[in-house]
């Protein structure tokens, strides 16, 4: 399979064999291609810089067993309450002042209910709307009429990810199926607000269901717009406390053929970066990641701190890219 052949059009038809083959490609030479596709859509010095903010934590009724906030886990996760207005329009001017150009809340929920707590997180994307920055959420399952009121508030984007492949997401979850993530994604879709959907690789997955989530992924009938690639954090209390954290190796691997197969695609190096060296993530921004989250934590894991990034982005030549520029817009 030659790079021309990959990068003739955008496709939406990839066989898992295909795919297969682009994993496994001596690793070097993956490195190479994905960073010539990647130019050729993209800036190649240019990175979205996002904030994620927990505005309402912990307390979750699913059982994702990676996951800090579920309720029926014992974790140092405390349960907090929907943050206050002020409190979130403060953090948001925080993450515009320090550079961030995207800034997504997340809510521990199952599913968006139509009750006060929706309409005050309406009320809170609009307002950060109004700041200038991209918002993003990601609060559960919706269904059509939930996102399209999302998109009257202002919402640019909505995070929901697959997690693993179809085959392995049970032994993962068994509170909600993977059709239902299938479908919030197409109500998101539906309602003209940019998806951003991607997984999280290490736990105990096979390099078959990294590929296989892959294949969901880049045969939607539209690329998601982002596709975050986390490694898992393992925290004391869950059931994978105990998984063996997942090379840098397999982070390039995943973010080089998702950069293949969905060109366009804002490809975001997400949970995970604290365990990787300078080098090692700028490895990744060579095989086509342009995307991360800065600050000092992700919901209630830990991230990069600001400082440290900025110090990344002067020493590797990066710049962060401008906010509402069109996702995967090709560059002359």
């Amino acid at each position: 399979m030659s790079l021309n052949s990959l990068t003739a059009e955008i496709r939406n038809n990839w066989t898992p064999e295909e795919i297969k083959e682009i994993y496994e490609k001596p690793l070097l030479e993956l490195i190479y291609e994905a960073s010539q596709v990647h130019r050729k859509y993209h800036t190649g010095s240019e990175v979205q810089v996002c904030t994620l903010l927990s505005v309402k934590t912990g307390g979750c009724p699913e059982d994702c067993a990676y996951c800090p906030q579920a309720a029926r886990y014992h974790t140092d996760v405390k349960v907090q309450a929907l943050l206050q207005e002020e409190t979130v329009l403060a953090a948001a001017q925080k993450a515009k002042a320090a550079g961030s150009t995207r800034f997504c809340m997340g809510a521990a929920w199952r599913e968006v209910r139509d009750n006060r707590d929706f309409d005050r997180v309406l009320g809170m994307v609009s307002k950060v709307n109004d700041i200038g920055l991209e918002v993003c959420c990601t609060l559960g399952m919706l269904n059509e009429y939930q996102a399209q009121r999302l998109k009257e508030a202002g919402l640019y984007a909505y995070n929901h990810n697959l997690d693993t492949s179809g085959d392995h997401y049970e032994k993962i979850i068994t509170t909600r199926k993977y059709e239902d993530r299938l479908n919030t994604i197409e109500n998101v879709r539906n309602a003209g607000i940019s998806v951003c959907s991607g997984g999280i690789i290490g736990l105990g997955e096979t390099d078959e269901d990294r590929i296989e989530m892959l294949h969901v992924l880049s045969n939607l009938p539209e690329h998601p717009e982002s596709v975050p690639v986390n490694a898992l954090v393992p925290v004391a209390g869950t059931p994978l406390e105990h998984q063996p954290r997942v090379s840098v190796w397999e982070m390039i691997r995943m973010i080089a053929t998702a950069r293949i197969t969905m060109p366009r695609t804002m490809v975001r190096l997400s949970a995970g970066r604290t365990e990787m060296s300078l080098p090692e993530q700028a490895l990744c921004f060579m095989a086509g990641a342009n995307s991360i989250f800065s600050g000092d934590k992700l919901l209630t894991t830990p991230n990069p701190g600001v400082n440290e990034d900025q110090l990344m982005f002067q020493l590797l030549g990066l710049s962060p890219r401008k906010a509402f520029k069109e996702a995967g817009e090709v560059v002359a």
